[in-house]
């Protein structure tokens, strides 16, 4: 990667962690503390890596993706939004009775979103049958999917896994968000799920560990993605992340999982992210 496409991913990223901010602030609810661990890699899938057309949403041939964690929509429509699906202007609708942004992702009244999801396990099941289909029909498409890591705790998760590994869904690419916090608290404490690493192994996947917030690590993981094309086994990358990335006061922190930023916290959050743009810029 280029140090000017490096460059143009990390100001674009700023972007969609603003409408992040924007949307949850004028939802005054949402979940922006996965949203933002996600955004890298959300920026990361929609501006680089997944063949996709928002001039043709529906187009058969494209890449598809699923939000598993469906919570964290903001980060999504965000990503969306500003890789042209929909005006960006309409991010702060978020939640709104009136909107076709609510809470949770769905398929039918937003441009560019692949599966309605929210009932947490389920949308990596999902993504297993879309990736199971395009095998049937002897399709070139590659099927993403993003699960959170409290969501290890649903067993619906490694059901679809060991499904993935048993049908050789090579086209499958299972990315975990692993920023260590839930609602409830810590992962650790809440559910134990390590080692997540030997699990996905013992279950059937080729496993990468990768910085989620590195472009680097992310192209390298997606090259070995794609070089694993026709060897049978399914693709999880674990992504080590900071839950509620790129604002001070949110990051880390599991109060911020489900709370939307009030004026004030929206003003400095804006703020913060205006001076990363300017840091990236001059750098």
């Amino acid at each position: 990667m280029t140090s000017a496409d490096k460059k143009a991913l990390q100001l674009q990223a700023v972007k969609v962690r603003e409408g992040v901010l924007t949307s949850t602030h004028g939802a005054k609810a949402g979940h922006p503390g996965g949203s933002l661990s996600a955004a890298d890699m959300f920026t990361y899938l929609y501006f680089k890596e997944m063949r996709i057309d928002p001039e043709n949403p529906k187009r058969e041939d494209r890449d598809r993706f699923v939000l598993s964690k469906g919570h964290t929509a903001p980060g999504l429509y965000s990503a969306l939004a500003w890789r042209g699906y929909f005006p960006v202007e309409d991010l702060p609708t978020l939640r709104h009775a009136d909107s076709y942004l609510q809470g949770h992702p769905n398929m039918n009244t937003v441009p560019g979103v692949d599966m309605s999801t929210g009932s947490l396990g389920q949308g990596l099941s999902a993504a297993v049958g879309m990736a199971k289909g395009a095998k049937y029909l002897g399709k070139d498409i590659n099927v993403y999917s993003i699960v959170g890591d409290g969501e290890l705790a649903e067993g619906q998760i490694w059901e679809a896994t060991m499904s993935a590994a048993h049908y050789e869904l090579d086209n499958l690419c299972i990315i975990v968000d692993i920023n260590g916090l839930q609602i409830d608290g810590r992962t650790c404490d809440v559910m134990n799920s390590e080692p997540v690493d030997a699990k996905f192994a013992a279950f059937g996947c080729d496993v990468l560990k990768i910085n989620g917030h590195s472009f680097d690590d992310m192209e390298h993981a997606f090259e070995k993605f794609h070089a694993n094309h026709g060897q049978g086994r399914p693709t999880t990358i674990l992504m080590s992340t900071t839950k509620g990335k790129g604002v001070s006061f949110m990051e880390d922190q599991a109060g911020w999982h489900g709370k939307a930023p009030d004026d004030e916290q929206y003003a400095q959050g804006m703020a913060e992210l205006e001076a990363a743009r300017k840091q990236i810029e001059e750098a």
